[in-house]
């Protein structure tokens, strides 16, 4: 992949970002001291719990640790223009990745054995751009914040629970939103909008056995069933319905997202190196499009 791949040299994490996540994390930040009280009540304790928890129970990946998934990391990162940050394999029959990161401490990324166990190289690398999307936007104390929830209710039941409950719905659709910026990252280290779309298709509903017999260009019109429901008012409302306490976007939506922007003249600058020539261009014109 290295020879066939453009390194995108001095990318910036505005060149990607999705609109709904710029706008979001606009609406978030008005929210008095949010950044101070996460940092303040998971901070210190939250870090070293799951420092601690990886090194117990993961396998820290390493150059002489599983070095193939050690290999993928790095290039991705090269791509993306970004320093690592340690990775770790969990035994864990729920396919899941997640990141980690508190400003100014070392960011970790994990992914589970069944996630690994269900995709090819190539979408493993997917997914670890997607986190490594995290890193680069700095979505770190919210998404911190977004995953501890989840973390925490399976390894401190009561605290997760508390945690799940105060979590906002403004919190809930800045963590979705921040899942499209993400998924733009994935595009841009694989380069090919049919890895990224094929890690959502089996996510939705692939296993070990049935991944290689899924199609993934009737997912692709599934999705696009999907976005056509939307269209009326009560397809609005149902579709809001579905996704308001969910934390990522459902797969079938971000599949379309990403097959929109691979086709966008963003996109295509972007692997052309000319990222901010666009940017200033869009800007002129009014501002991002909402592809």
């Amino acid at each position: 992949m290295v020879s066939t791949t453009k390194l995108l040299i001095g990318l910036r994490a505005d060149d990607f970002r999705h609109p709904l996540d710029q706008r979001a994390t606009q609406n978030l930040k008005q929210l008095p001291g949010m950044d101070v009280l996460v940092r303040g009540l998971l901070g210190n304790v939250a870090e070293q719990f799951f420092a601690l928890n990886n090194l117990a129970a993961s396998v820290r990946v390493s150059k002489k640790q599983l070095p193939h998934l050690h290999e993928l990391l790095l290039e991705a990162c090269r791509i993306l223009d970004l320093e690592p940050p340690q990775l770790y394999v969990q035994q864990n029959p729920v396919p899941n990745a997640y990141t980690f990161a508190m400003r100014g401490k070392q960011p970790f990324m994990v992914l589970h054995t069944a996630l690994i166990d269900l995709l090819t190289p190539q979408e493993i690398q997917a997914v670890m751009a997607h986190e490594l999307g995290h890193l680069k936007c700095e979505h770190g104390v919210y998404l911190t914040l977004a995953n501890l929830m989840v973390l925490a209710a399976g390894l401190l039941p009561t605290w997760g629970t508390a945690l799940a409950q105060s979590l906002q719905s403004q919190m809930l659709e800045w963590v979705r939103c921040a899942e499209f910026s993400s998924d733009r990252a994935a595009l841009l280290a694989v380069q090919d909008p049919r890895i990224v779309m094929s890690v959502l298709m089996k996510l939705a509903g692939g296993s070990p056995t049935l991944a290689p017999l899924l199609n993934l260009d009737a997912f692709i019109e599934q999705a696009r069933d999907y976005e056509a429901l939307g269209e009326d008012e009560l397809g609005a409302m149902l579709k809001a319905l579905q996704t308001e306490q969910l934390t990522h976007p459902v797969p079938v939506l971000r599949a379309r997202e990403i097959d929109r922007w691979a086709s966008s003249p963003a996109y295509h600058q972007l692997l052309q190196g000319d990222a901010k020539q666009y940017k200033l261009e869009t800007e002129i014109k009014g501002g991002w499009r909402n592809w």
